[in-house]
């Protein structure tokens, strides 16, 4: 085997065994080639309804709604990210949209409780009270707990 060829042999041996590229020895190459750095990932519907579940416990609501709004973007079939968005909502005062988000949740999932109860406990901030106690006489039947929470509610408004 001629020398030339035994000799880009080693070196590439050599580059190998070291993680090297053979390029960067190459004589008048210029510096090595840079590894591609990797994409950030594709945000998740998940990953964002983490992230508003996060601002939510820290009571930052502004941010919960972006983040509850690009989980319900990523899939719109995803009835808890839509009740925590109107939770969310509610909390910023944007009563109307809430009740969209309540809406959205409950066309998804019709017997949803803990999304009853954001709705009834909306129309009560409304002041559209029988509107609430409608919510909560079919919630009665579906869930005490959150019922209660509703009723209570509805006894602190009057």
């Amino acid at each position: 085997m001629p020398r030339n060829i035994l000799t880009l042999l080693t070196l590439a041996v050599l580059c190998l065994a070291l993680g090297v590229p053979a390029t960067a020895l190459a004589v008048g190459s210029g510096p090595p080639p840079q590894p591609a750095s990797r994409p950030a990932p594709a945000d998740t519907a998940e990953a964002a309804y983490t992230r508003g579940l996060k601002a939510k416990e820290a009571k930052r609501f502004p941010e919960a709604v972006t983040s509850f709004r690009a989980a319900v973007g990523l899939n719109p079939r995803y009835p808890e990210a839509w009740n925590e968005l109107g939770f969310a909502l509610r909390q910023t005062g944007q009563y109307a949209e809430a009740l969209k988000a309540y809406d959205e949740a409950l066309r998804l999932r019709p017997n949803f409780p803990e999304a009853m109860e954001y709705l009834g406990e909306a129309y009560v901030k409304l002041g559209r009270m029988d509107d609430a106690r409608a919510v909560l006489e079919r919630l009665k039947r579906l869930d005490a707990n959150h019922a209660r929470e509703l009723e209570e509610a509805i006894t602190a408004a009057k």
